[in-house]
């Protein structure tokens, strides 16, 4: 399904994903930027050091003030419930999120489906930051497995639902999925 916007239609949802300092956030960010919409920023870090804060704070500043930020660590179906229809929503990221969730011991299928379920029921388009952590090494711990494992499940989960999946790579977009608009192709 896509939603029309005044200025180009987005699908329901659409997926960027890549590395880290891919230009992955960038790239969804100037996606949702483009839109003509409102624009919703669903925030999934928690800042537990100096470092941590200083990153939020810098792309806090690097979005501007046109953002309307949520802080949602550990339950952005909560706040996607909350989005207004004529608003496009960004979640940066899943991958954090993901991290939340298995730290606090959730049912991470269960959190997933609810996710989808959250995705699947809001009434403006999504974009979901994520980062493709499988082409690595096989982690030297169970935890590190398991998170491994639980994002490669939750990354295929999205790109199935998603009308638009693009991979970022030095900062270059390849559309996995859909197409992307004109004004952000390469």
């Amino acid at each position: 399904m896509t939603r029309t916007t005044n200025n180009i239609s987005l699908p329901q949802l659409s997926i960027v994903i890549g590395g880290a300092r891919s230009g992955k956030s960038r790239l969804a960010e100037q996606l949702v930027t483009i839109s003509g919409r409102p624009l919703v920023y669903i925030a999934t870090a928690e800042a537990w050091d100096d470092e941590m804060r200083a990153r939020i704070a810098a792309h806090q500043a690097d979005r501007g003030a046109d953002w309307h930020t949520v802080e949602a660590p550990h339950d952005p179906s909560a706040a996607l419930a909350s989005v207004p229809a004529g608003a496009a929503v960004l979640i940066d990221c899943a991958t954090l999120w993901l991290s939340n969730r298995l730290l606090a011991g959730a049912d991470l299928a269960a959190e997933t489906e609810a996710l989808l379920a959250a995705l699947a029921a809001c009434e403006a388009p999504v974009v979901v930051v994520t980062n493709e952590v499988g082409w690595s090494i096989v982690p030297d711990n169970a935890l590190a497995r398991q998170f491994r494992d639980a994002q490669g499940r939750l990354n295929q989960h999205l790109a199935s639902a998603a009308g638009l999946v693009v991979a970022v790579m030095a900062g270059l977009p390849l559309v996995l999925k859909g197409e992307l608009p004109t004004e952000l192709a390469p």
